[in-house]
């Protein structure tokens, strides 16, 4: 049986450190291991990450393309047929919280749309950002509501009064 007494590492497991500059009999003495001259061998003496000695470097010889927009929104996108394999029991209520705490939808989204792809038989309470008018039409004829959420980050636009002149 083993006993915490006896244990020991493997050989070979544990290193002894590189102990630098301490003398020629050492094998790493005067210069640490690093030569006699150059840059390599001045305190703070490296290059940048990247940096390929004057020669042009990949990053910049790669050609760039595209943009990524970093206010992106994104939509989860549900079709009726979808909505159908969920539990009315379960879900009373379809919302993008009540789909992303139920696991029913993965990753992170701002908008919820439902489209109107399928059939719908199940009575569904939907709150969504964006319903195609064929969804809407489906949800109340199966007996369910919908409602349409503001968008978030858009502000409301406000007309300018027109003048009478």
């Amino acid at each position: 049986m083993l006993r915490l007494n006896e244990i020991r590492r493997h050989p070979g497991a544990t290193k002894k450190r590189k102990r630098l500059g301490r003398g020629a009999g050492s094998g790493h003495g005067p210069t640490a291991g690093k030569g006699d001259k150059g840059q390599l061998a001045r305190s703070g003496g490296t290059s940048r990450p990247g940096f390929e000695g004057g020669q042009m470097p990949l990053y910049r010889r790669i050609p760039k393309r595209g943009f990524k927009n970093i206010q992106r929104r994104t939509n989860a996108i549900l079709n009726l047929c979808d909505l159908e394999k969920f539990d009315p029991a379960q879900m009373t209520e379809i919302s993008l919280e009540s789909l992303t705490k139920a696991n029913k939808i993965k990753g992170r989204y701002d908008r919820l749309t439902i489209l109107g792809t399928g059939e719908l038989k199940k009575a569904f309470q939907v709150k969504a950002h964006r319903i195609s008018p064929s969804a809407q039409e489906k949800i109340v004829k199966a007996g369910g509501k919908f409602e349409l959420l503001p968008i978030p980050g858009n502000k409301p636009v406000k007309k300018a009064a027109a003048r009478a002149e």
